[in-house]
């Protein structure tokens, strides 16, 4: 026989909301009045645990889940402030209290922005706030806060993965993680709000839940935690103010999200922050106003880098200090402190830039340390003001570039003291000047290998300026260039530059003076 979901309330029937939780049976709701009650909860299945009032907004949260608060005390207890059941729900409540809150030591690890914090795996055992092990529920509209570990935990068990949903929650000044999601979980993880927790806001160690719509601010650590195997969706959240990276993602080739459509701003390190030989997607970011590098890479990372947006960080838009055969397509770097790409770093790294806008960054459009090989294809480079080159390529580095075009002013285009091929490109100076500081397409330095061919350039005062370098050039076209378009310096005997289309009156194809003139 059907019966009738029951209303169970405390406390006027019930003194505490263990007892009512006890007497309820399946679509049972209890709902408790506001308050505070010094206990802690282990729910039933399918039993709804409701905060009595409507959804007003208060200071922080709803405004009842501000006045209804499930304190545990402050003491260490091996039960969680609230234990989740299969198909239960929490909704609307404080939780705090839970487990020893150590201001000092967060106040410590805040103000040294995290580094000497333990490098612990984000599953580290611990007693949460509200725990979810191993079932299906809802948890929504809570407000979770100065618990000793995780404020809400997710955690599969016995192999068995676990989908709840948890939404709209606000957990903030928690020891560990506001939200943590590990083994195995694939939880639906929107519209929380988590701010200045120990480490991460939201943490995932080897699970793969949809985590979007989110607010990150003012972690110790990352606004979104990724590692340990971690393979989450993470979608259109907003990360700023974190104490190191907005988005940080590490710890071993298996953690590989899907980082899209986030907005990362003003953290204390990168906007997104990629290492431990990880390989993620991130698509469709826009990371600005960063300390470091709109998306920073290192200890052999492999992302894809595509379609994002980085502008005004405080060093290169997407730097990366390792690569191998790294993609960075279609990206939008403009406006950042130093580089649109940086490339540093040392050993033998390797990157294929394809399709990006690289406009306007401080010093250059694209920096190439030395132990690189980059391949350029079909990017736009420009710069209208400033002296640096648009491209530097350092020794013992490697860059081939086809079908880009270079845009700009400053004392080259592409500055080299490496090995260098340009292939079928644009390079175009803003206005030829005659006499002063440099003002060459590709200026080639002692040492330097350089290869041009079926390139178009003008606007400078030579395509090539080259001292002391091993120089061939064929087939190119040069318009505006004073004197000659080719000028080498401290070589005997003809250069293999020839076949190349030079307009202007009395300008050479090529002048070739002894060293030291």
């Amino acid at each position: 026989m059907f019966l009738p979901a029951a209303e169970l309330r405390v406390p006027s029937g019930f003194p505490t909301i263990q007892q009512a939780v006890d007497a309820a049976k399946p679509g049972d709701v209890v709902l408790v009045q506001a308050g505070t009650y010094r206990e802690r909860v282990r729910l039933k299945d399918r039993v709804t645990l409701r905060s009595a009032g409507d959804d007003a907004p208060g200071k922080l949260g709803l405004a009842r889940a501000e006045a209804t608060v499930i304190d545990g005390g402050g003491k260490e207890d091996e039960q969680p402030g609230v234990a989740m059941a299969e198909g239960a729900v929490l909704d609307g409540f404080t939780v705090t209290g839970v487990g020893r809150y150590d201001d000092a030591e967060w106040q410590k690890h805040f103000t040294t922005r995290g580094n000497e914090q333990a490098h612990e795996h984000i599953g580290a055992p611990g007693v949460a706030g509200v725990s979810i092990r191993g079932v299906n529920c809802e948890v929504r509209g809570n407000i979770v806060h100065h618990v000793g570990y995780t404020g809400i935990a997710i955690t599969g068990m016995d192999g068995r993965a676990c989908s709840p949903l948890v939404v709209s929650n606000v957990c903030h000044r928690n020891m560990a993680g506001g939200i943590g999601s590990m083994n195995g979980s694939t939880a639906i993880i929107r519209g929380n709000t988590c701010f200045e927790n120990f480490y991460a806001g939201i943490g995932h160690e080897n699970a793969s839940p949809l985590v979007e719509l989110n607010r990150c601010f003012g972690n110790i650590r990352a606004g979104i935690g990724i590692s340990e195997g971690a393979c989450p969706t993470v979608r259109s959240n907003l990360c700023y103010q974190n104490r190191r990276a907005g988005i940080g993602i590490r710890t071993g080739a298996n953690t590989r999200p899907v980082v899209e459509r986030n907005e990362c701003r003003d953290n204390g390190m990168a906007g997104i922050g990629v290492e431990e030989e990880t390989e993620p997607v991130l698509r469709f970011n826009r990371c600005f106003d960063n300390l470091l590098a709109g998306i920073g890479v290192r200890d052999h990372a492999r992302p894809a880098i595509l379609n994002n947006e980085c502008f005004k960080n405080g060093e290169a838009g997407i730097g990366l200090m390792t690569g191998r055969d790294t993609q960075v397509s279609s990206n939008y770097c403009h406006l950042n402190k130093t580089a649109g790409v940086g490339l540093s770093g040392g050993g033998a790294n390797s990157v294929v830039l394809t399709g990006n806008r690289l406009i306007q960054n401080g010093t250059v459009a694209v920096g190439i340390n030395g132990g690189w090989t980059v391949t350029l294809s079909g990017n736009e480079l420009s710069r209208t003001n400033g002296m640096p080159p648009l491209v530097m390529v350092e020794e013992n580095a490697t860059a081939v570039f086809t079908n880009n075009t270079l845009r700009g002013g400053g004392v080259a285009a592409v500055r080299c003291a490496g090995t260098l091929r340009l292939t079928n490109n644009r390079i175009e100076g803003t206005a030829a000047r005659q006499a002063g500081p440099p003002n060459f397409g590709v200026w080639a330095l002692p040492g330097a290998k350089v290869e041009m061919a079926g390139n178009t350039v003008s606007g400078w005062r030579h395509a090539l300026f080259g001292e002391g370098a091993s120089i061939v050039a064929r087939d190119n076209s040069v318009a505006d260039a004073f004197v000659a378009a080719f000028r080498i310096r401290g070589r005997a005997g003809q250069p293999p530059i020839s076949g190349n289309r030079v307009t202007g009156k009395d300008v050479k194809e090529l002048l070739v003076e002894a060293e030291g003139k």
